[in-house]
């Protein structure tokens, strides 16, 4: 069990955490296959993408947008189809509007009382600021791609919000959805990790790669978070 007494910043991952981009990305794919006449089952969907975005951000750094765009034209040629500019631009754009799970909201306001709160994303600034609005609270540090020029798993986007941070790894406590994106590189710099699995009873990795990271504490969504922290 973790010590939340001893934690002073609760960092976190946005998308797949906070956001649900699973039901994002199909909202978002879905229209443009049906235009291409293409059926495909959400799970093939969702294992594509993960592996093609994944892969992606392994790459020379370029903006979240371009790096959506790319992926929506790998994923149609993928599935035996050309994707437009306008169809791949519209996919890109659409992360503003992926939804927020419905226990983000009260969640974060319950833990904003006794922690301060970080973002650590994979995103460009302006397609998060339209994001931040449907949080609920405002969060006092907000590191995405953009800023620091890289995508986890890199190494670069944890230490640079620990140097923003400024506190010792012990009192930074790190909340996260992606195994592959976040506890294995968090665990790397030593912090403690949640893993809020918000695929719990239902098979396969989803949008995100697997991975062997272990996380100190697993909770099936950010309600019971809430609740183990405030039992301590």
């Amino acid at each position: 069990m973790i010590d939340f007494t001893a934690k002073r910043v609760l960092t976190f991952d946005c998308y797949g955490t906070l956001i649900d981009w699973e039901r994002g990305i199909l909202t978002a794919l879905r229209p443009i296959l049906a235009a291409h006449g293409v059926v495909a089952g959400d799970d093939e969907l969702l294992t594509l993408y993960g592996e093609l975005e994944s892969t992606a951000e392994q790459g020379a750094y370029r903006p979240y947008r371009d790096l959506l765009m790319g992926v929506s034209h790998q994923l149609g040629a993928r599935l035996g189809i050309l994707v437009s500019e306008a169809e791949s631009a519209g996919f890109a754009d659409s992360v503003g509007d992926w939804p927020v799970f419905p226990d983000t909201p009260a969640a974060l306001v319950a833990l904003k009382g006794r922690f301060g709160l970080a973002i650590i994303s994979n995103v460009d600034d302006d397609l998060f600021a339209r994001t931040h609005e449907k949080l609920g609270t405002t969060f006092d540090w907000v590191v995405t791609a953009e800023q620091v020029r890289s995508y986890k798993p890199s190494l670069n986007n944890f230490r640079q919000a620990l140097s923003r941070i400024g506190q010792p790894t012990e009192y930074v406590l790190h909340v996260a959805q992606s195994l592959f994106h976040d506890h294995g590189p968090a665990k790397q710099l030593g912090l403690e990790t949640v893993w809020v699995n918000r695929r719990h009873g239902r098979p396969g990795p989803g949008a995100t790669p697997p991975a062997p990271a272990l996380a100190d504490l697993e909770v099936p969504d950010l309600a019971a978070l809430v609740r183990l922290a405030e039992a301590t």
